[in-house]
């Protein structure tokens, strides 16, 4: 494209000043020495005399005669050293204003019309690029289908075409063409989901093996070798049920036997041991009551009051005397008690209606004293105070007036010696302790209940 005159001199750059043949006066155009960029205009002179303000346009065979009025004015301009107008993109090109419009005509700055004729004005430099990746009227091919496509088409071609590598949205890293994605998602992707073949969860595809390590419902080879391949979750029970080649104890390894055997060899001894495992059953009943008994003894030992005074509840009062009174002899006895943790263990006796010289009219009470498990270490006789106290129930208790006997034991009697296996069969106390006549006078029945307590001084303990 070849530019008018009125184009290429509107954005003229002068490198230096005009000749120095010339003087200022002579040139109609100002220009600035080294100002690129400075536009030469016609100064007022050149216009034509009686002009308007308002300037009507120029045809352009004219401008000429209004730039240089004068030959030598215009042999003066434009023999004036200029920059090319596009020596801001990079043109290095300067030289007389006379061969701009040649320079132009060939400057790789210079924009000319597309080739493909899209109508754009594109600098020759970048007409490759432009006509290659640009222009809209270009005719390239797809780099993944191969298709020949104009640039607009190729554009709206572009991240829809079947051929072009697209990363699995998975996110499993693997890179398929766009027309082979689903195909990927549901055959080849290794982290879509398939199913456990065991218990039938879902998991990706890469953990699928990892979970078949530990799944529940995995068969696993049987321990003991045998043909069965349980899950693993049944494992257990096949082995403790099921397991032919399984090494079972016997059923009565619990009472001595030592038999072990897989489930046919147990099934057989079973039947042909019955009379061994029940003498071993027969020993261990045996040993077991051994035990009871002393575990009997030991909490009967337990439970013993080894406070050195016990108070003794009478229950069913009228039931027992009436019985007392049908029947001779009949005695009521007391649980067993300690003076002390290791002291002398002791019993009390009653009998309701009477003992000796308090018989029929009277209730008799008497302690003996019990063979005891450390007698061995305790001084003897017993030489320690013993009372005995009827509680009046009175229910007012300032009133109540309970009825108290006690006794020092002499030293010298066989009832206070260390007692033999068999203790002494009556023991010692008062055969006329209180009347029957007073205890219908006093509240020391009260409920149908009596309430007797038997005291040994502590005060009288010896310590072994």
């Amino acid at each position: 494209m070849v530019r008018s005159l009125s184009q290429w001199t509107k954005t003229l750059s002068f490198p230096s000043r005009l000749s120095p043949n010339r003087t200022s006066k002579e040139s109609v155009v100002n220009v600035q020495p080294s100002s690129p960029g400075v536009s030469p205009t016609p100064s007022a002179s050149s216009l034509p005399q009686g002009s308007e303000k308002t300037i009507s346009p120029i045809p352009i065979t004219e401008i000429s005669q209004i730039i240089y009025p004068d030959p030598e004015s215009e042999k003066a301009i434009m023999g004036s050293v200029v920059y090319c107008i596009h020596h801001k993109e990079g043109c290095q090109w300067s030289d007389e204003l006379r061969k701009l419009k040649a320079h132009l005509n060939t400057c790789k700055h210079d924009a000319v019309l597309c080739a493909a004729q899209c109508g754009a004005m594109i600098p020759r430099v970048l007409m490759q690029d432009h006509l290659r990746y640009t222009c809209p009227r270009r005719r390239t091919n797809c780099e993944h289908c191969a298709k020949e496509f104009s640039g607009s088409a190729l554009e709206d071609h572009q991240g829809n075409c079947g051929h072009e590598p697209v990363y699995c949205e998975n996110k499993c890293g693997a890179k398929v063409q766009r027309r082979h994605t689903q195909q990927h998602l549901q055959q080849h992707c290794s982290k879509r989901l398939v199913p456990c073949r065991h218990c039938g969860q879902r998991y990706t595809q890469d953990t699928v093996g990892a979970h078949g390590a530990s799944c529940a419902r995995a068969p696993v080879p049987c321990p003991q070798r045998c043909a069965a391949a349980p899950a693993r979750d049944e494992l257990d029970a096949h082995l403790r049920d099921h397991c032919a080649a399984a090494s079972l104890p016997c059923a009565y390894r619990d009472a001595g036997c030592r038999f072990k055997g897989t489930r046919q060899a147990l099934d057989r001894h079973v039947e042909e041991s019955c009379q061994a495992h029940l003498a071993l059953v027969c020993g261990v009943a045996t040993r077991q009551a051994r035990q009871l008994e002393s575990l009997r003894s030991a909490l009967a030992r337990l439970a013993l009051n080894q406070s050195g005074a016990l108070v003794w509840r009478i229950s069913d009062f009228a039931a027992k005397m009436a019985e007392a009174k049908c029947k001779e002899g009949v005695e009521l006895v007391s649980p067993a008690f300690y003076t002390s943790q290791y002291g002398y263990k002791l019993q009390a006796s009653l009998f309701l209606n009477g003992n000796g010289a308090g018989e029929s009219t009277h209730m008799s009470v008497y302690i003996k004293i019990l063979p005891g498990e450390y007698d061995a270490l305790l001084r003897w006789p017993f030489a320690h105070t013993v009372s005995f106290t009827l509680f009046d129930q009175s229910s007012t208790p300032d009133r109540a007036c309970n009825m108290v006997e006690s006794f020092v034991p002499d030293p010298t009697w066989k009832n206070f010696q260390r007692p033999s296996k068999e203790p002494d069969a009556l023991g010692f106390g008062f055969p006329r302790f209180v009347s029957h006549e007073m205890l219908k006078k006093r509240n020391f029945v009260k409920d149908d209940v009596l309430f007797l307590r038997v005291k040994v001084d502590p005060s009288k303990i010896v310590a072994v």
